[in-house]
C-alpha cells in the first residue's frame, strides 16, 4: 500500500507498475526575458510560453490522492497562458510517478484537455524511470529534460515500460509512451513545443508549455585578435581551468574565437589567479592552452583593485600608419584622433590623419613630415590623448599621472588644467617655437646626476634624469667637447639622434614667447594629481595655474627618475605608458624602485604584432595585474554570443568523519561494561537498564556514531 516500487523499479504507465523510486538530486534553471537574453547574447535552450498552478487538496479523497480536476485545470491554464492549442503539443513531460492509481488520472486529465485526438500523436515519458523521484526537484528534472529534447530535437525513450497500463486505455488517447530514441519532427515553419507537469502530495498541481528556442542571430565580424581571460581562486585551479578550456574546444570546435574570447570575459568572474592570452583566429588556441605556450601566457594575482598610473612619452616622432588597426577598428580612439586633427588644422595648416595615415606609397614621405618637431610633438600628443580615452572606454581611469616633456600637456589637458583645445594650441605653438630653435646636440651619459655636473660647461646642461644615468644637451662643438671629456674619464657616453637640445639651455629662446599662448590659455587647478616631471614632485595647485611653469617647462630637466621614485612609494601601482612607443616603460624597469612592479606599455615598439594585438595584451596585463578593466568593452558594437564553456572546475575538499579502525565487536565489548564512561563520553546521563547498556539522550541527539556502528 506503500508508494514506493516493491521492485526498486518506476514503471511509468506500465501494467506492472507499483510506485515509484526515491532519488536525490537538485536543478537550477536560469529565467531572462527573451530579449534581454538576446541582446545581451545568451544561448537560449527553450522558451517558456507560460504557466499555471492549482491546488485541489481539499476536493480530494485523501492527502496523497491525485486529483483529476486539478491537474486539468492547470494544464488547461497554462495553455491559455501560453496562447497555443493543445494540438501543437508534440510531447508531454509527466509527473509519471507509476504509481497504480497515479498513472491513469495523469492521463485521464491530460485527454480531458487534448481530447481524442489521432492516435499515437503526443509522445509520453516521465524522466523518473531515468532518476527516480527527485523529491521537491522532481519538476526541474522534467524540466530539464524536455529543455533537452528540444534543444536537440530528439525524444529520448521512457524506460521500464512493456505493456500499458488497462485502466488508462491509451487507444483513446492521442499519447503513446515513447520507449526509444525519437527523432522530434515538426510541421515546416511549426515549432516544436512540449508540456511538463509536476504534482505534489497534498494537491499542488503545477503545469509548463514550452516551446523550442528561435535560431540565434549569427555573430558579427570581429577583429581577428582577440583576448582570452581564465582566473581561479587557487593556482591548481587555473591550471584545471586552462586544461579543461583546451579539452572543450578540442571536442567542440565549432564556436567563433571571439564568442568564447567574450563569454570569458563577461561570463565568467574573476578570481584573483589570473591568465590572459592574446591569440589569432587563425591560431590553435587549444593547443597554446594545452603546452602553456612560453611567452604568450600573461599571469598574475590580484589581490585588490590596483590603481594605474598613466605615463606619457614627450619626444620621438610618430610612425605613420602605426596605429592604423586602432584607427580603423576603435571607435573610440577614432573619434578622438579625428578631434584633435580637426582642432589642430588651424594650427598646423594641414590635417594630421594625412602624416599618420597616408595613401599606399606615401609612408616615406609622411614619417620625413613627422619627423618636425612643429608635427612630431602635436602628432604626438594627438595619438597619447587617444589612446587615454580609448583606455577610459575600457574602465581604466588613472590614479596618478606623470608626462615627460611635452607629455606633462597631455596629463595637464587630462587633468582639467587646459581644456583640449586649449592644451592643443600651446603644444602648437610651443611646437612651432621649439622648430625654430637651432639644432643643437644630445649625449646619453651612464651616470648619475652628480658625477656629470662638474664636466658641464657654458651653454650645455642636464636635460633629463632617466634611471640609470642621464641626458646633457647644447651646442653640438660643446656636447662633443663634453664626450671627450666623460670618455677620458672612463665614462660612457653616446650621441642621441635628435632634430633639437630639448630641455637645454638653447630653449630658453622660447620661454617667453611661449609665456603668452600659456596666459591665453588660463591654466587652472588639476582634478588628477600627478607628478611634475620638472620637479620630482606632486605637483602643487600654484604650480599647475601658473603660466611661469608651463612656460619655462621646454627650458628646464626633466626628472623623470625622481618622479618615478614618488609614484613608487605606493607598492601596488601599475605603470601604463600611453602613447607610441615603449620608452618610458623600459625607463621605469631600469629604476632602483621598480622592483618587479607591472610596467605595460599600451603600444610596444613596431615589429612587436599589429597595434589591435599590443591593445588587446596591455588589457589583459592590465586585468591579470588586477586593474579594473571593463574586457567586455572590446566588443562594444558588435553581436557577440554566450556559447557555452567548461564551468569553474570546483576542486572538491572531503569533509567526512571516518569510521574508527577498530572492530566494532572490540569497541562493543571495550565499552559495554563501563555505563558511567560512555555516559560521560556523550555527555548524556547514564540510565541503568539491566545490562549496563541504556543511556538516556534529549531530544535533537537521536543519534550518533561510534566506532562505525549506529548507536541511540
Amino acid at each position: 500500500g506503500s508508494i514506493l516500487s516493491p521492485d526498486g523499479r518506476c514503471r511509468a504507465f506500465d501494467a506492472a507498475a507499483r510506485g515509484t523510486v526515491g532519488g536525490s538530486g537538485a536543478g537550477v534553471v536560469v529565467l531572462r526575458r527573451l530579449n534581454d537574453a538576446e541582446a545581451d547574447g545568451d544561448t537560449v535552450r527553450a522558451l517558456v510560453l507560460g504557466s499555471a498552478l492549482t491546488n485541489d487538496g481539499a476536493r480530494k479523497i485523501g492527502f496523497t490522492a491525485p486529483g483529476i480536476n486539478g491537474q486539468t485545470r492547470a494544464i488547461r491554464g497554462a495553455l491559455a497562458v501560453a496562447g497555443v492549442e493543445a494540438r501543437t503539443i508534440g510531447c508531454v513531460e509527466a509527473h509519471g510517478s507509476g504509481t497504480e492509481l497515479g498513472d491513469p488520472i495523469e492521463v485521464a486529465a491530460l485527454s480531458e484537455v487534448f481530447g481524442a485526438g489521432p492516435a499515437r500523436s503526443v509522445a509520453l515519458g516521465s524522466v523518473k524511470t531515468n532518476v527516480g523521484h527527485l523529491d521537491a526537484a522532481a519538476g526541474a528534472a522534467g524540466l530539464i529534460k524536455t529543455i533537452l529534447a528540444l534543444e536537440h530535437r530528439e525524444i529520448p525513450p521512457s524506460l521500464n515500460f512493456e505493456r500499458p497500463n488497462p485502466e488508462i486505455g491509451f487507444a483513446r488517447t492521442p499519447f503513446f509512451v515513447n520507449t526509444e530514441l525519437r527523432e522530434w519532427t515538426a510541421d515546416e515553419g511549426a515549432p516544436r513545443r512540449a508540456g511538463v507537469s509536476a504534482f505534489g502530495l497534498g494537491g499542488t498541481n503545477a503545469h509548463v508549455v514550452l516551446e523550442e528556442a528561435p535560431e540565434p542571430e549569427p555573430s558579427s565580424p570581429s577583429a581577428p585578435w582577440q583576448l582570452v581571460v581564465l582566473s581561479a581562486r587557487t593556482p591548481s585551479a587555473l591550471e584545471a581551468a586552462t586544461d579543461r578550456l583546451a579539452a572543450h574546444l578540442r571536442a567542440s570546435p565549432g564556436d567563433a574565437l571571439a564568442d568564447v574570447a567574450f563569454t570569458l570575459a563577461e561570463g565568467r568572474q574573476a578570481f584573483a589567479h589570473r591568465r590572459a592570452l592574446v591569440v589569432h583566429e587563425e591560431e590553435d588556441l587549444a593547443g597554446l592552452l594545452a603546452r602553456r605556450a612560453p611567452g604568450r601566457m600573461l599571469d598574475g594575482t590580484a589581490d585588490g583593485a590596483a590603481p594605474v598610473v598613466f605615463l606619457f612619452p614627450g619626444q620621438g616622432a610618430p610612425t605613420p600608419g602605426a596605429t592604423r588597426g586602432l584607427y580603423d577598428g576603435e571607435p573610440a580612439f577614432r573619434a578622438e584622433v579625428d578631434r584633435c586633427a580637426e582642432i589642430l588644422r588651424p594650427h598646423l595648416g594641414l590635417d594630421l590623419r594625412e602624416l599618420l595615415y597616408p595613401p599606399l606609397g606615401a609612408a616615406d614621405a609622411a614619417a620625413a613630415r613627422l619627423r618636425e618637431t612643429r608635427l612630431a610633438q602635436p602628432a604626438a600628443f594627438a595619438l597619447s590623448w587617444a589612446l587615454a580615452r580609448l583606455w577610459a572606454s575600457l574602465g581604466v581611469q588613472p590614479e596618478a599621472m606623470a608626462g615627460q616633456g611635452a607629455g606633462e600637456m597631455v596629463v595637464a589637458a587630462l587633468a582639467g588644467v587646459f581644456t583640449l583645445d586649449q592644451a592643443l594650441a600651446v603644444v602648437a605653438e610651443r611646437a612651432r617655437l621649439v622648430q625654430g630653435v637651432a639644432g643643437g646636440a644630445l649625449l646619453a651619459v651612464t651616470a648619475a646626476e652628480d658625477e656629470v655636473r662638474p664636466f658641464l660647461r657654458a651653454g650645455v646642461g642636464l636635460c633629463a634624469v632617466t634611471p640609470g644615468g642621464c641626458v646633457a644637451g647644447g651646442p653640438e662643438r660643446e656636447v662633443a667637447e663634453l664626450r671627450e671629456s666623460l670618455l677620458r674619464e672612463g665614462i660612457a657616453a653616446r650621441p642621441v639622434v635628435s632634430p633639437h637640445a630639448f630641455h637645454s639651455p638653447m630653449m630658453e629662446a622660447v620661454v617667453q614667447p611661449l609665456r603668452a599662448a600659456v596666459e591665453r590659455a588660463e591654466p587652472r587647478t588639476p582634478s588628477i594629481p600627478f607628478v611634475s616631471t620638472t620637479t620630482g614632485r606632486w605637483i602643487t595647485a600654484e604650480e599647475a595655474a601658473d603660466p611661469g611653469y608651463w612656460a619655462s617647462q621646454p627650458a628646464r630637466t626633466v626628472r623623470f627618475a625622481d618622479a618615478v621614485a614618488e609614484l613608487a612609494r605606493v607598492p601596488e601601482r601599475v605603470f601604463l605608458e600611453v602613447g607610441p612607443g615603449a620608452t618610458l616603460a623600459g625607463l621605469v624597469r631600469r629604476h632602483p624602485a621598480y622592483a618587479g612592479r607591472t610596467v605595460i606599455a599600451t603600444l610596444a615598439e613596431p615589429g612587436a604584432g599589429p597595434d589591435v594585438a599590443r591593445l588587446r595584451r596591455a588589457a589583459g596585463e592590465l586585468w591579470a595585474a588586477g586593474a579594473p578593466v571593463r574586457l567586455g568593452a572590446l566588443w562594444q558594437g558588435e553581436r557577440r554570443r554566450r556559447v557555452p564553456l567548461p564551468t569553474y572546475p570546483f576542486e572538491r575538499t572531503r569533509h567526512w568523519i571516518d569510521p574508527d579502525p577498530e572492530p566494532a565487536d572490540a569497541v562493543s565489548t571495550a565499552r559495554s561494561g563501563d555505563d558511567a564512561l560512555a555516559s560521560a563520553e556523550w555527555g548524556v546521563p547514564a540510565r541503568a537498564n539491566g545490562n549496563g547498556a541504556g543511556a538516556e539522550m534529549p531530544i535533537g541527539a537521536s543519534a550518533a556514531v561510534a566506532g562505525g556502528r549506529r548507536i541511540g
